[in-house]
């Protein structure tokens, strides 16, 4: 059994997540800012931490990952336009974590980003739509050049359906829908594969089971 830091912890990917990692026999430690959070959190399973992403270091960080064996970094500025927070949550957050990681002696790493971050943006690129998509491109390119064992999964557009339980997974797939439930199925399945150290992949639902296609890419 192992403990798994969620950075961004009441997010609606970590909240699927949480269950899966009880029932891989993990446990799933929330960080969160929200003590009000609490209660819901740990009848889901999870021991809880308070950590500000936004207000708080990289050592504060280290200490709120402090007994855990891997870090996910799940945590998002929101869907609204305020774009400082895309910055402050989707890029500085990762750092921290980053940071944090390396500081409390913890290697495994997985981050939770967007498809098609590195691909040019036409001229007439919304400002928040920019400031989320460089936020999430430079969070990205300063992990992989961490020395962390880090794997960066790139979701495309996420719904709120029913876990399929069937993805694609590659460097190469092209843009689509996936279901929160999916993407949690695949981080907690890249967790415990060793194969998917310093790998970068995209994930949209598709026809493979989620440990099939985790083990073919």
């Amino acid at each position: 059994m192992s403990r798994i830091a969620i950075v961004g912890g009441h997010g609606q990917v970590a909240l699927h997540l949480l269950h899966v990692l009880r029932r891989s026999d993990h446990t799933p430690v929330a960080l969160v800012r929200n003590e009000g959070y609490r209660a819901e959190l740990e009848d889901r399973g999870a021991e809880v931490r308070l950590l500000d992403i936004e207000r708080q270091g990289a050592g504060d960080f280290a200490a709120a990952f402090q007994g855990c064996d891997a870090v996910v970094f799940a945590a998002g500025g929101g869907p609204d336009g305020n774009i400082e927070r895309k910055r402050t949550v989707d890029l500085e957050g990762s750092l921290k974590s980053i940071e944090g990681a390396r500081q409390a002696g913890i290697t495994r790493f997985v981050q939770i980003s967007a498809i098609g971050v590195d691909d040019p943006l036409p001229d007439d690129t919304s400002d928040v739509w920019r400031a989320y998509v460089e936020a999430k491109r430079d969070a990205d390119a300063a992990l992989r050049t961490s020395i962390l064992d880090w794997t960066i999964l790139r979701p495309g557009r996420l719904t709120d359906d029913p876990a399929t339980g069937l993805v694609a997974l590659g460097a190469d797939v092209t843009r689509g829908d996936v279901t929160r439930a999916d993407v949690a199925a695949v981080v907690a399945a890249v967790l415990d594969a060793d194969s998917t150290i310093r790998k970068q992949w995209n994930l949209v639902n598709g026809d493979t089971p989620v440990n099939e296609a985790v083990r073919q890419a």
